[in-house]
């Protein structure tokens, strides 16, 4: 039996090439970076030839981009030393925010008394900019977080729009670009954002490596202490061979990406046209969706719901019905929640994500699993 993997929004295969940097950083750069000897200095070489890689790629300067475990610790960081050290005392984010950003937002609600609002979303899945203008205007510090491509549903944010709505109210920015780091150019002068986060495994690289874009001058303090490591910003001795693919994951990705999105995107139209034929009543939710996602409503009954993905599972296809941050919850997706009827968010969704590894004959032995259930 063929294994199938269309789950790429929740992780992708990491790049032969990548893995091949990180094996030759494992076995002969195993010094400590910190250290002064040579064997420190050869890692600390590759560490720093990573940052300005990642830097050169996003048209950041190096010392603005400081490596982090993952996407979550770095939300997690900028949003809290904006309220306990830069003087923000209003967020305004949307309840379609990954957990990372709304789980945050909450606890600094509660600990600190923030005050916190969010964004009318639209029938369509995307945010009301209306809205989001008519609520920036403030004599109160604010903060503006907001995630760039939508984990579940792939609704894309126009990111230099807001950053000129925050401009304007003299806010800052927080963007969330996990899902769309490596898969679309993000030049980040031209955007004008304040703070970024990204998590390597979402393009290829390692787990447990990420970074944070901090722009220049920001004050933002840290929340890990220790060692002076990432010029005091982080402790914690660096996961060099992490960094290391990290960085080459991100420069194969940005090289071949015009190709690949060309083909990505005929998958997710093959898909959906081959469900279509299966499914006349199939329905995809969201509108302006990102070219590698795909959730779709499914015109099942609602008891077929708890048992779909397992009975894919069983036929060897991986795809989710949201985050995989929330897998094995019973929940409804407090996305499609936020915007679909009580009635929709019964039937069962699956969210298909593809990458440049797949194929339209994976893409028939989901559709052929499916017409099985």
């Amino acid at each position: 039996m063929k294994k199938v993997y269309l789950d790429n929004a929740a992780t992708t295969p990491i790049h032969p090439e990548v893995i091949t940097a990180m094996m030759n950083v494992l076995q002969n750069d195993f010094g400590n970076p910190s250290s002064t000897h040579s064997f420190g200095r050869s890692a600390k070489t590759l560490l720093e030839s990573s940052r300005k890689s990642i830097a050169k790629l996003l048209n950041a300067q190096a010392s603005e981009i400081i490596f982090t475990s993952s996407a979550t610790e770095a939300t997690n960081w900028i949003l809290t030393s904006a309220v306990k050290d830069l003087g923000i005392k209003r967020i305004i984010t949307t309840k379609v925010e990954h957990h990372a950003t709304l789980h945050t937002v909450e606890h600094l609600a509660k600990e600190f008394g923030i005050q916190v609002e969010y964004i009318t979303i639209l029938p369509t899945g995307n945010i009301d900019y209306h809205d989001l203008a008519a609520k920036l205007p403030s004599e109160v510090p604010t903060l503006v977080s907001l995630i760039h491509v939508n984990n579940e549903i792939g609704t894309i944010l126009d990111i230099k729009r807001v950053s000129e709505l925050c401009k304007y109210a003299k806010a800052l920015f927080h963007c969330d670009t996990v899902q769309s780091i490596g898969k679309t150019n993000l030049d980040i002068q031209e955007l004008g954002i304040d703070f970024l986060v990204a998590s390597a495994h979402k393009f290829h690289g390692p787990k447990g490596v990420g970074f944070a874009y901090i722009k220049k001058n920001s004050m933002i303090q840290p929340i890990i202490f220790g060692g002076e490591q990432e010029k005091g910003m982080r402790a914690g001795t660096e996961a060099v061979h992490q960094v290391v693919g990290m960085a080459k994951a991100l420069e194969l990705t940005c090289e071949n990406l015009e190709n690949d999105e060309q083909y990505i995107s005929d998958l997710k139209n093959y898909c959906f046209s081959e469900l279509k034929k299966v499914f006349p009543e199939v329905k995809i939710n969201g509108e302006n969706t990102f070219y590698n996602l795909l959730n779709v409503q499914l015109p099942l009954s609602e008891e077929k719901t708890s048992m779909l993905l397992f009975a894919l599972d069983m036929k060897g296809i991986a795809v989710s019905r949201g985050s995989a941050c929330q897998s094995g919850s019973i929940k409804p997706s407090h996305v499609l929640a936020e915007f679909l009827s009580a009635e929709e968010t019964k039937k069962p969704s699956l969210r298909i994500s593809f990458s440049h590894f797949n194929t339209k004959e994976d893409i028939d032995l989901l559709v052929e699993a499916l017409k099985t259930v």
